[in-house]
This record gives structure tokens, C-alpha cells and sequence, in this order.
């Protein structure tokens, strides 16, 4: 059997950064929660790696857009010259696919 460590998200884009054979996204995932009375919009950043068919679409992406991503999750640490180590986890898409254009979306689509 093997073992997996996935992801799946569904919401807005709000930052894209394409470079040359990576992009990353920023998709705020929105929840909500309960202040006092009154419930509130909760949303939660994600920082979403792309890597090659799936960086040539992120050109395609607007800001403001409803995607549904799923993919890997990959942990890495280093150490650091003072000795504390630093854990980082990557958010790696293998799946993508625009369920809604913002209004916002790049001229020429």
C-alpha cells in the first residue's frame, strides 16, 4: 500500500507569482466562525506550488478566481546557523481546474 499525504482546496486566488519554471498561488480558503452572536468569515491563506503543465496555466489564473486544487504535500526542514531547525510544508498541485472567473480575470481571456 502506499502512503500519501494529500491536500484539496476550493477558493479565491488572491496572489500569483509565475517564474520560470515554477509559479506559486495564495488561494484564501474561507470558513466561518461564530463572534458573539454573529458569524464571521474566517479565511485561510495557502501558498500552492506549480510545477510544469500546471505553471503554463497559472498564466491563465486571474486573481479573484474560484479554483479547486488538489495535489501533495511535501515537508522539509533545515538548520539553521544558530542550530534551531526550521520545518516548512509545501503545498505541491497536481490538479487544477477553475470553477469560477472573477470579473478580475487577465485581459485575453
Amino acid at each position: 500500500m502506499q502512503n500519501i499525504a494529500e491536500f484539496r482546496i476550493i477558493g479565491r486566488v488572491g496572489k500569483i507569482e509565475i517564474k520560470d519554471k515554477v509559479a506559486f498561488l495564495d488561494i484564501a480558503a474561507n470558513y466561518s466562525r461564530k463572534v458573539g452572536e454573529e458569524w464571521e468569515d474566517d479565511p485561510h491563506w495557502n501558498r500552492v506550488t506549480l510545477f510544469g503543465k500546471n505553471t503554463e496555466r497559472a498564466d491563465r489564473i486571474g486573481k479573484g478566481d474560484l479554483l479547486h486544487v488538489t495535489g501533495r504535500v511535501r515537508q522539509s526542514s533545515y538548520q539553521r546557523e544558530d542550530g534551531e531547525r526550521v520545518f516548512h510544508v509545501d503545498l505541491i498541485a497536481e490538479r487544477l481546474a477553475t470553477l469560477l472567473r472573477s470579473e478580475h480575470a487577465r485581459a485575453g481571456d
